[in-house]
């Protein structure tokens, strides 16, 4: 179930008028747009507000977005709003007296996040720019995809708010329901024909925001809508959750199977398999073969532990050659999936230094940089250079490269050589970490069956996640 499409749906339904029927009796929207202007005129002659400025002529009749049920009006977030006010300039800290809220801090839901927070104890600013329940943050510079985003303060505790975000006070309408309308594809659809676009960022400024035209009901609709919207989103995120629980369940499965794969544990042993002792010394007779190893636990019958040199064939350099080259490196993987999302075409003439380590279809590359992230992939086909953060695992005769995928993704190998990384500002391990690391072999048949009982329960899982 595409959860964000539904969410999308039900807020187009909603601020279309079509999520609750409309009620003749109401009192029309048009009606509470003048009590609107009534309140805002005597709040300018009270001082509380500031009398807007006055904005260029504009055609009799404007352009309205699409067509409205009857006793809905179409009104500016100028003309149902306070002032829009900017956020503070001054810097904050990670200690202080009171919260500063930031573009990070409004969520893509509506909601604000209260982790990753910053303080200030000015005094000033804290009078200045201190929050009502109901207030309106609007983000007015962000990244192309999300400049514009707006969430609700609901009092959750004391703040203030930072200056790439304007605060949005309606008068006298639901401030739930204009919060909805300012997170439908429609208000998402307006920002991108609006925004201005600088390096690496968007922005829209508050006289722009002041012109959105928002589709009014009458109040006690808009009450109808938020209850009703409420009841559905909650079901969407409860959905939401559970979809998250059950990945996290599957990504669980995965690592049990491949810890039971490597266990021998998996697939029952052959006594007729050639066992992997044999095979190595046959194989490459300098190879030290061990039983013994704390970590790993007892050894399966034919089974035998060798270091990471013996495993996989010494690496090799290579120089970019003709015009443009393949090219991986850490920003090729998706370290979710363990598989290369992209490989970069790079011209020679720009070949970063890094540039160098020769690999070769059913290679494995594992990063040497926090390991722990997972930037491990087979390598899909000949022809590709990769970075030399890359520990290139390219399997000897001894081992089946899928086998060996699977080993060096498993919490076993992951985790074990998380042990060595060294650094703080990016912690590694080296090449002599996985040279002398000790990895489990199976019998070559064995191998064979292992990676066949992985991918049919693997394919299984798969299939489960993407019904989700």
């Amino acid at each position: 179930m595409n959860t964000k499409a539904l969410r999308q749906k039900i807020l187009d339904l909603a601020i279309h008028g079509k999520l609750v029927p409309q009620d003749p009796n109401d009192e029309p929207a048009s009606v509470l747009l003048e009590h609107i202007r009534a309140k805002k005129e005597r709040l300018i002659k009270e001082g509380k507000i500031k009398k807007p400025k006055k904005s260029k002529a504009a055609c009799d009749k404007p352009h309205y977005p699409f067509e409205l049920p009857k006793g809905w009006e179409w009104a500016t977030v100028g003309e149902i709003s306070w002032d829009l006010v900017y956020g503070t300039s001054k810097k904050s800290s990670s200690n202080g007296e009171i919260p500063v809220l930031r573009m990070g801090n409004i969520n893509r839901c509506g909601k604000i996040d209260w982790n990753n927070l910053v303080y200030t104890s000015d005094k000033d600013d804290i009078t200045k720019y201190s929050l009502q329940t109901n207030d309106l943050l609007f983000n007015r510079t962000n990244s192309n995809e999300w400049v514009g985003k707006t969430a609700i303060y609901k009092g959750e505790k004391t703040a203030i708010y930072a200056g790439y975000i304007v605060r949005l006070r309606v008068i006298i309408l639901d401030a739930d329901y204009v919060n909805f309308v300012m997170n439908s594809s429609y208000y998402r659809g307006w920002c991108n024909d609006v925004k201005t676009d600088a390096v690496n960022q968007s922005n829209i400024n508050a006289q722009k925001l002041s012109h959105f035209f928002i589709p009014i009901p009458p109040l006690n609709e808009q009450k109808r809508i938020v209850n009703e919207l409420s009841s559905w989103l909650n079901i969407i995120e409860a959905i939401n959750k559970e979809k998250s629980d059950l990945q996290s369940t599957i990504c669980l499965a995965k690592s049990k199977i491949l810890d039971l794969a490597i266990h021998g544990k998996l697939v029952p042993q052959d006594p007729n398999d050639e066992p992997a002792s044999e095979l190595l010394k046959r194989i490459n007779p300098k190879a030290e073969i061990t039983c013994d190893n704390p970590q790993y636990g007892k050894l399966p019958s034919g089974w035998c532990l060798t270091e990471g040199k013996y495993l996989y064939k010494p690496m090799k350099s290579a120089k970019p050659k003709g015009l443009a080259f393949n090219y991986i490196d850490i920003d090729s993987i998706d370290n979710t999936k363990q598989r290369i999302d992209s490989v970069k075409v790079v011209k020679t003439e720009n070949a970063p230094s890094r540039a160098s380590r020769y690999t070769q279809k059913g290679d494995i590359v594992f990063s040497m940089v926090r390991p722990y992230l997972k930037n491990i992939a087979m390598i899909p086909d000949n022809d590709c250079i990769a970075s030399t953060g890359f520990y290139v695992c390219s399997p000897s005769d001894v081992a089946v490269d899928k086998y060996c995928y699977y080993l060096m993704i498993s919490d076993y190998t992951v985790n074990g050589l998380n042990q060595y990384m060294k650094g703080d500002n990016s912690p590694s391990i080296n090449k002599g970490d996985i040279d002398s690391w000790l990895f489990p072999i199976p019998p070559l048949q064995e191998q064979h069956r292992i990676v066949a009982k992985i991918e049919e329960l693997f394919a299984q899982l798969d299939k489960i996640e993407a019904s989700l």
